[in-house]
């Protein structure tokens, strides 16, 4: 909130302008009816319309204004709070993904952030300025008649005690309401992305079904939650309206016997209505806390979870050429939760510039050493460094880009083929993306599309074959330069003769790069400096292929 401070302050100034020329308006009624109708100058009439049509278009044109401030700075807040949120998110690790559903994470950076916007900055704007109209109101009012300005407002008490016993039961409802939201938007995130499966299956009717169920438990929570919510409205509004009652009672027998003015009675009822809205405001408040500490809280798990890997103050540049040669010693790591370790006491070396092939089954710990080298982790123990420099202690962004993935899974953003190529090197040009593409053997299937590397990729790059998605990477690779590749079971998912001439354009053209290819099958082991193998979390002795180029 504090960069818009100034624009809500002016906020503020507005909203209170124009309030307190609606405080003016139910006086100059007052003077009308009083000095103008009963006293019968028609003058006195006459410029009392006038005086309250030139307040009533100040106050709209203030109101105006008041609005188009208040829009920016509410959307500004907003945004920036679900970008804080998210850059946070950008910096936890891939365990937090795994074990946190896509759509309660879309959830709360949609819903739950925009009630805690909300309630940070309509709570606080309105607090403001109901209090300070309120307390011009009730200034007015006693000054008015301070016997029915007790009446109006002695069940106010009782209206406190009502809404104390409804906070918590609506704090309650409101969580439940909020997780089954989740819920909802989980499932459907989940399903969506798995709907060619579904349909293979034919699940799609027991889906629908889980969705029924999921909609129906939803209602009766909504119900709950809406009846509370009706509660803290009507009731109150009940007791105000049992004040008003006796205001018009009391103030009507006082006009009949001759002691008080009908201008009075009338301009305090009005007064009486400006008071009770921010009354109102301010009893919604203290319920609206309630339901705002429950997006608060789901707001703060994401916030309060801690990163894996620190990045250092002052990183060293990653090392160049031949001097990136990579030294993993005696790691282990563990995932949280898990009875024994993924890797155990690992070791291995390997030299700038060499081909490293890591074999092993599922689950042996491959794609962790491949986290582990990113630093999406740090090792639980040992060490790992490129060049002699600890992984730790290097620049985390400029290690990221250095060390480049091939993966089985190629992720391609939304957007376009050209856009994608140049994903990882936002300052390549286009010349320099076509060139990338050549190489990679990309352009001629892009050639072949529609609207060539404008094309869409489509969701997840569905529109294109697996082949033409490992392209696409490689090109990508190409660009960032790496001082490391690697390929993670990156041609699993395509042909022998595709994967033959991936691998045969990836040794073509990284030939001077260290890579690492990680494998199930043993045809990647072909050129290969070293071949280790990974089994049950442990490394077995490296397998030299060749002499190693120093």
């Amino acid at each position: 909130m504090h960069p818009e401070l100034p624009r809500l302050a002016g906020v503020l100034v507005l909203s209170l302008s124009a309030s307190l020329l609606a405080l003016a308006q139910p006086w100059i009624t007052k003077l009308l009816i009083d000095d103008g109708l009963i006293g019968g100058d028609f003058g006195v009439v006459v410029s009392m319309c006038v005086l309250m049509f030139a307040a009533a278009v100040m106050a709209a044109g203030l109101a105006a204004l008041n609005r188009w401030h208040y829009i920016t700075a509410s959307s500004k807040i907003l945004f920036g709070l679900r970008a804080s949120v998210y850059r946070h998110l950008q910096t936890l690790s891939p365990a937090y993904y795994a074990k946190v559903r896509g759509g309660d994470l879309m959830a709360r950076l949609d819903g739950d952030v925009a009630e805690v916007q909300r309630f940070c900055v309509d709570s606080a704007l309105a607090l403001i300025n109901a209090v300070i109209v309120l307390a011009g109101a009730l200034i007015l009012m006693f000054a008015l008649s301070w016997q029915l300005s007790l009446i109006a407002f002695c069940l106010l008490p009782a209206q406190v005690v009502l809404l104390k016993v409804l906070r918590p039961r609506i704090e309650s409802a409101t969580r439940l309401v909020r997780e089954r939201v989740s819920t909802i938007t989980s499932f459907l995130f989940d399903t969506l992305s798995a709907m060619k499966f579904i349909q293979t299956a034919g699940g799609q009717v027991r889906e629908a079904g889980k969705l029924d169920d999921l909609q129906h438990t939803h209602l009766g929570q909504l119900r709950q939650l809406q009846m509370l919510n009706q509660a803290t409205t009507a009731l109150p509004s009940l007791l105000t309206l049992a004040g008003t009652v006796g205001v018009f009672l009391i103030g009507g027998a006082m006009v009949i016997e001759k002691t008080m003015s009908l201008g009075t009675l009338v301009a305090f009822t009005a007064y009486l209505a400006r008071a009770t809205g921010p009354v109102h405001t301010l009893l919604g408040l203290w319920v609206a806390l309630k339901r705002a500490e429950v997006s608060i809280a789901r707001v703060h798990e994401i916030t309060d979870a801690a990163p894996d890997v620190t990045p250092p103050q002052d990183g060293c540049p990653m090392p160049e050429g031949s001097a990136a040669n990579i030294v993993i010693n005696d790691v282990s790591f563990e995932y949280e939760n898990r009875n024994r370790p993924v890797l155990a006491n690992i070791s291995m070396t390997i030299p700038a510039g060499c081909k490293a092939v890591i074999t092993g089954a599922s689950g042996a710990g491959k794609t962790t050493l491949i986290d582990l080298l990113q630093r999406h982790y740090d090792p639980g123990a040992g060490s790992i460094s490129i060049g002699g420099v600890d992984l730790r202690n290097l620049d985390l962004d400029g290690l990221r880009r250095n060390v480049a993935i091939v993966a089985q899974d190629t992720v391609l953003m939304p957007g376009s083929i050209f856009e994608n190529i140049g994903y990882a090197a936002p300052g390549a040009s286009a010349q320099e993306i076509f060139e990338a593409a050549k190489r990679a053997g990309a352009d001629d299937f892009i050639a072949e599309m529609a609207d060539g590397y404008t094309s869409d990729v489509g969701s997840r790059g569905l529109k294109l074959s697996g082949g033409q998605r490992q392209r696409i990477a490689i090109a990508r690779a190409l660009l960032q330069k790496p001082v490391v590749l690697i390929l993670d079971e990156a041609t699993s998912g395509v042909d022998t003769e595709t994967e033959q001439a991936i691998r045969e354009t990836i040794d073509h053209l990284f030939s001077d790069t260290t890579r690492i290819i990680i494998a199930h099958r043993s045809t990647l082991t072909a050129g290969a400096d070293f071949v280790f193998h990974l089994s049950g979390g442990r490394m077995a002795p490296a397998k030299a292929r060749k002499k190693a180029r120093t």
